[in-house]
């Protein structure tokens, strides 16, 4: 899309990239948060759909995309959230709507913990939910020296495709701008380093006791044969979130923005528009 404005804001050691697509006409302001191992090239498909109607704000949390990858960040999902609410006001963005796709939709829901008055509404699209901390040894484990290699070659022998397989119910989307999209920010050995520390400092996700007390409006969209956070999760979810609606989408995995954007776009549209 041709107006675009991308930038970086330096936050508390990091430098945090985002793409902003302004609308003169639009009302609202939809920030969107993607899942881990991505970045805001998960949306490309969802952004020109949502950027008629709203200004879009989406945001490569570090240390993934085209973020830093500082060595002196604090990996965790409440300092996600709070770089995300700092990177917002600094934009001037008073009031806004908040989208997170799977690992991003852990990031909202903390947003939504630390500062509900900043969101009107949530989508959550198959976010991640009641997931445990890593094992000690695992966060032990990261301290030896070089593990950030080990790191690199374990997801090199995965490889991108095979993750996308993971990932999707359809295989027949999957094609080279794919691959490389998902490929690129991981050329570079600082991003392993920087997964390193995150296994130490990322907390589990939030518990149920603190989701029941979260009152924004929330939509959840999740695929029926989503294999990284099940149906049941989503269930479970929408169960606890005391102001939440539920869409399933039949034959669709987990990567809800790549396989359904239309759907999804649909979906919100009405949440936004009818509720």
């Amino acid at each position: 899309m041709e107006n675009v404005l991308t930038g970086y804001h330096s936050i508390d050691q990091m430098k945090v990239y985002y793409e902003f697509y302004p609308n003169k006409m639009a009302e609202k302001t939809i920030i969107l948060l993607h899942g881990f191992l991505a970045s805001s090239f998960t949306f490309r498909h969802l952004i020109p759909l949502l950027h008629e109607n709203y200004q879009v704000l989406s945001v490569d949390i570090p240390p993934f995309g085209k973020s830093g990858k500082s060595q002196g960040y604090k990996y965790s999902y409440k300092n996600f959230a709070k770089t995300t609410i700092q990177l917002i006001e600094s934009l001037e963005i008073k009031k806004a709507i908040f989208i997170g796709h799977s690992m991003g939709g852990q990031v909202v829901l903390n947003i939504l913990h630390q500062m509900p008055k900043l969101a009107e509404k949530a989508i959550l699209l198959c976010s991640s939910s009641y997931r445990k901390r890593s094992g000690i040894l695992f966060i032990l484990s990261s301290y030896l020296p070089f593990f950030h290699r080990f790191l690199k070659f374990w997801m090199a022998r995965i490889g991108v495709e095979k993750n996308l397989q993971s990932t999707l119910y359809n295989h027949s989307i999957i094609n080279e701008e794919m691959i490389n999209g998902y490929l690129q920010p991981f050329l570079e050995d600082k991003i392993f380093m920087a997964l390193t520390r995150m296994i130490r400092h990322l907390e589990a996700d939030l518990p149920a006791k603190v989701l029941k007390s979260i009152q924004t409006p929330c939509l959840l969209i999740w695929g029926d044969q989503d294999k990284s956070q099940p149906l049941h999760i989503g269930k479970r979810l929408h169960s606890d979130l005391v102001n939440s609606e539920l869409v399933v989408l039949k034959e669709t995995g987990h990567a809800v923005p790549e396989e359904r954007p239309k759907e999804v776009f649909q979906h919100i549209t009405h949440f936004l528009e009818f509720n």
